[in-house]
């Protein structure tokens, strides 16, 4: 059955980039530390992250998240989703307008402009999909960013939570939880390593 998986990294303070994020500074200032336990040798971080993207059928993000892994300075056959874990799922892109060119042209982009709900349902049915074609279950993912992660929690279209806690604490920046509707969340899974504590939930 292919599930809703919101999958971030965040602070202790319960932020997902550090403060003044944008296109060249796409985590904001000490936001890097958020994905030191992506880059880790940890085993078990190593688990987590190969597990993460191999679920991955399709993959939804917004349109800041876009901008900056789409530019410059933002993903590289290092540093791209999953990269060297699995193959390269499809991308959804909620966004008001699509961009006039994508630098990143090897991966399959679709910029959705009606709105997060419809992302996330083009997006399920790619996952389905792909979990047809490869013979196993695959889940949609919502990458982020924060905004986006929020909004789909409040709008009841998260399955799962998956939180990357890491060690740091940001002061400010882009937070996770702005308010909104109250969840209540079934904790499934935990595990402690030296670069993040990596948390499951199941969302009612």
């Amino acid at each position: 059955m292919t599930r809703i998986i919101a999958d971030i990294s965040v602070s202790l303070d319960g932020f997902v980039t550090g403060p003044d994020p944008g296109p060249d500074n796409g985590l904001g200032t000490g936001g890097d530390a958020l994905h030191t336990w992506a880059f880790s040798d940890d085993p078990e971080d190593r688990r987590v992250l190969r597990e993460a993207t191999a679920r991955s059928g399709a993959v939804v993000l917004g349109r800041r998240l876009f901008d900056v892994v789409d530019g410059p300075h933002g993903w590289d056959d290092r540093t791209g989703y999953g990269a060297g874990e699995v193959g390269k799922p499809a991308f959804f892109v909620v966004t008001s307008t699509p961009p006039e060119s994508v630098r990143l042209t090897d991966l399959d982009w679709t910029f959705v402009t009606t709105g997060l709900s419809d992302a996330v349902t083009a997006a399920r049915v790619r996952a389905e999909e792909a979990s047809s074609d490869s013979g196993r279950d695959l889940d949609a993912v919502l990458m982020g960013g924060g905004t986006l992660v929020g909004s789909a929690l409040d709008a009841g279209l998260v399955d799962v939570l998956g939180l990357h806690l890491a060690p740091v604490v940001l002061g400010s920046g882009t937070p996770l939880f702005t308010g909104g509707t109250p969840r209540t969340l079934v904790q499934r899974a935990v595990t402690a390593t030296s670069t993040a504590t990596h948390l499951t939930y199941d969302v009612r």
